[in-house]
């Protein structure tokens, strides 16, 4: 039998529960979140019921092989493992005006050129959606139009129109009349996500959702919000920039942390098939605090500029300020350059960024990182023509990274003639030359010390591996 019933009290962001109240979510850490909720029933002793179909075993089960249909936006197909698979839920965040509407009306035209489409918006008026249509050239005769907040009138056209691909924008925005709260809200978003899941595996949709994001990033709503849907993409860019860039964090038909490239203009959005050049400035003359590294986003090699700007200063607490890296990554790096270089910069203020807006969280590019530092403290440029890669350990050694040939030849086909490595990262070529050992008068072998491996990967394009930080630095003096 049931226990006694029991308030319960839950955070509006994330949906945590607790059975009294606090004024700070134990989960989100949100301040002012924490609201009751209701009666909650205790445990209840559940009796066996009717099953809906037998259990069999794993292998007599059949495999149904689902084939994505392309979207007809490249970019987009590429984060999506090659395009929407029947019945399949996509989740797509991002941030107020980055451009969510802009790149789904753009896949909805391409998909009503050869399918049914129903676009719901709840948001935005169909006159304005219309007008949006006008100036991308997204006017085509099978992508249909609702301008809805209610979940049970979004069904209705569902079941009219028939649709093979279904976008909502935004799951924030509608209500159902069968959940409390208002829309937008931990158990509204949580019935209409449901609703929507269910109604898009039963009829083979491929549905989209478009979810906003609280000020730190994060989807907004509770996190089986997450859970529910197949695919989760983040949509990131600099407002100040036309870059954007489609993160996906979760895939369950693709590889995840895949990322495409768009170019946002008045004309629509443009997929960016290859960026390559938008990361890296053009210098004619090598200039000081400047790096070239490359990192991979998902199956994607991206070259990618580091800058450093060092500076002496007289105030008690020296400024560290970056933009585009992860900044207790940047400390950690300009602790073990005090540490093991021996740099004066404790006494600097020391700004880092990335060109472009791309952000860097690749442990590869610590070596760049700390390049460019250095450069800029010398007031040296590195060599022409040099690339460098690698994650630096507190011990100031360098650790190989991954898939360090799709990198290299990347470089390569860029135009880079040197590159700085991890040792072991890859094989030499050629066998390194070892120096004799240094002995004592006795006879007795003192140290012995292995030069710099240096081998030809391409055509005019050498790669030398370095054991440690010194030995990095050793290399570009």
């Amino acid at each position: 039998m049931a226990k006694a019933t029991k308030v319960s009290y839950r955070c509006g962001e994330c949906g945590w529960v607790t059975v009294k109240w606090v004024g700070r979510c134990g989960e989100c850490q949100a301040w002012g979140t924490v609201e009751e909720a209701g009666v909650r029933a205790g445990v209840t002793e559940v009796k066996a019921g009717a099953i809906t179909s037998p259990a069999i075993p794993i292998g007599q089960v059949k495999a149904e092989v689902a084939h994505a249909r392309p979207t007809g936006v490249s970019e987009l197909d590429r984060v999506l493992g090659g395009g929407l698979v029947p019945g399949a839920v996509v989740l797509l965040a991002g941030e107020p005006g980055i451009g969510k509407s802009t790149l789904l009306l753009e896949a909805a035209a391409h998909a009503g050129r050869r399918e049914t489409v129903l676009y719901v918006t709840g948001e935005e008026s169909a006159s304005q959606v219309r007008m949006r249509a006008d100036r991308i050239g997204a006017v085509v005769d099978n992508l249909y139009l609702a301008a809805e907040t209610d979940l049970g009138a979004l069904v209705t056209h569902v079941e009219k129109v028939n649709p093979r691909l279904l976008i909502v924008d935004s799951v924030q925005t509608i209500g159902s009349a069968d959940a409390t709260g208002v829309p937008g809200g931990v158990t509204q978003v949580r019935e209409v996500a449901g609703n929507l899941v269910r109604l898009a595996k039963e009829r083979g949709m491929a549905t989209v959702l478009v979810g906003h994001v609280t000020k730190d990033g994060s989807i907004a709503g509770p996190r089986v919000l997450e859970h529910l849907v197949d695919v989760v993409l983040h949509f990131e860019g600099d407002r100040n920039s036309r870059l954007r860039m489609v993160r996906a964090i979760k895939n369950r038909f693709g590889p995840i942390e895949e990322v495409g490239c768009f170019d946002l203009h008045e004309k629509g959005i443009t997929g960016i098939t290859d960026p390559s050049g938008l990361f890296v400035s053009r210098h004619p003359e090598p200039v000081p605090g400047t790096c070239v590294t490359v990192t991979i986003e998902g199956t994607r090699p991206i070259p990618a500029e580091l800058q450093a700007l060092v500076g002496p200063t007289e105030a008690p607490q020296p400024r560290r300020t970056s933009s585009g890296l992860d900044s207790y990554r940047v400390a950690m790096v300009l602790a073990v350059m005090e540490r093991r270089l021996n740099a004066k910069i404790g006494r600097c203020d020391v700004f880092t960024a990335t060109v472009g807006g791309i952000r860097l969280t690749d442990p590869a590019v610590d070596l760049a990182l700390m390049l460019s530092v250095v450069s800029a403290a010398g007031d040296n440029p590195l060599p022409q023509g040099l690339i460098a890669m690698g994650e630096v350990g507190l011990a100031g050694e360098l650790r190989p990274v991954r898939e360090v040939r799709r990198r290299l030849a990347e470089a390569a086909r860029l135009g880079f003639t040197r590159a700085l490595v991890p040792a072991g990262s890859m094989e030499t070529v050629t066998p390194p030359r070892i120096d004799p050992p240094t002995r004592s008068r006795r006879g007795e072998v003192v140290a012995v010390r292995e030069p710099l491996r240096t081998s030809t990967f391409a055509p005019g394009f050498t790669v030398t591996e370095a054991e440690n930080v010194w030995d990095a630095l050793t290399h570009i003096r």
